[in-house]
């Protein structure tokens, strides 16, 4: 899906909300793609992976450690310091955290480069990562901060989270299941990204968008690790370019279904969300221009 699409299914969503008045189509369209479908999708990607693949990843896997690492805990110092809201402290975690690495990722991705693999697997490997954090996270602050065992039972019962947890036991235990299978499950789950993105475009709402907000998720979510990978990443065009924009894209269409999810403070989350999208692509639209 290029970048285009995305936007139009977005544009979707949004005119499809202001025609049904009703919130119930909507409501049900979120746990279909988010509980059903996303389910599918994460399990078939993680599972066909395997222990040499994940021995490949090397430098792009130490950055997405990296970049997590700090977008992670550096938001959460903010919010526990600067912000009095329980619940945009988990949200601003979760936005910070998550970034939009295969809608936004793969087609900005492509503007600087044939091959995409380093992308991918970056991608694959920020996934398998982030989904158990920022679920818990979620969990955790939609609760009013329970014990960590109510947390992370929560987080748990979240079928893409608990579907995430099984695949990579599988592949770290060796266990390979049959490809078409795997393949099938794939198709039918892919589905969840443009059902995502339609239900994204029917919770915009621009009237609880606010500069600071917009401020703190897009200096965590952007310019750290925009900052971090081009004064710390030395290596070639074909490794750096794919860091560098994966790292550095707005927040997940998935993490808003989280906060979705969990209701922790979906709606001035989407609002953000399309503005730092709209300025990322902007940002390395530029950037290539003068590359």
């Amino acid at each position: 899906m290029n970048i285009y699409e995305m936007l139009a299914l977005i544009g979707i969503g949004l005119i499809l909300r202001r025609v049904v008045k009703s919130e119930v189509p909507f409501v049900y369209l979120n746990r279909f793609a988010s509980q059903v479908l996303l389910t599918l999708y994460v399990f078939s990607n993680v599972a066909s992976k395997d222990i040499d693949y994940l021995i490949e990843i090397r430098v792009v896997f130490l950055y997405v450690f990296l970049i997590i690492a700090l977008s992670l805990g550096a938001s959460f110092l903010y919010g526990r310091f600067f912000v009095q809201d329980k619940k945009w402290q988990g949200a601003l975690m979760i936005l910070s955290t998550y970034p939009n690495t295969v809608a936004m990722g793969f087609p900005i991705a492509s503007l600087f480069l044939d091959d995409l693999t380093p992308a991918i697997i970056y991608a694959s490997t920020n996934t398998l990562i982030v989904l158990p954090i920022v679920t818990f996270v979620a969990a955790h602050y939609s609760s009013g901060k329970a014990s960590l065992r109510e947390s992370l039972l929560r987080a748990l019962k979240f079928p893409p989270t608990s579907a995430n947890l099984l695949a990579l036991s599988l592949v770290l235990l060796g266990i390979k299941l049959s490809p078409g299978l795997l393949g099938v499950m794939n198709e039918i789950g892919w589905w969840s990204i443009p059902a995502i993105l339609i239900y994204f475009g029917s919770r915009i709402n621009l009237q609880k968008f606010e500069w600071r907000k917009l401020l703190e998720v897009g200096t965590f979510r952007i310019v750290l690790p925009f900052v971090f990978v081009v004064s710390t990443l030395r290596t070639n065009p074909e490794i750096f370019y794919p860091v560098l924009v994966e790292a550095s894209m707005p927040p997940a269409i998935m993490a808003n279904a989280i906060l979705a999810h969990y209701r922790l403070r979906e709606e001035e989350g989407i609002g953000v969300t399309i503005v730092l999208t709209l300025a990322v692509l902007i940002l390395f639209l530029a950037l290539r221009m003068f590359i």
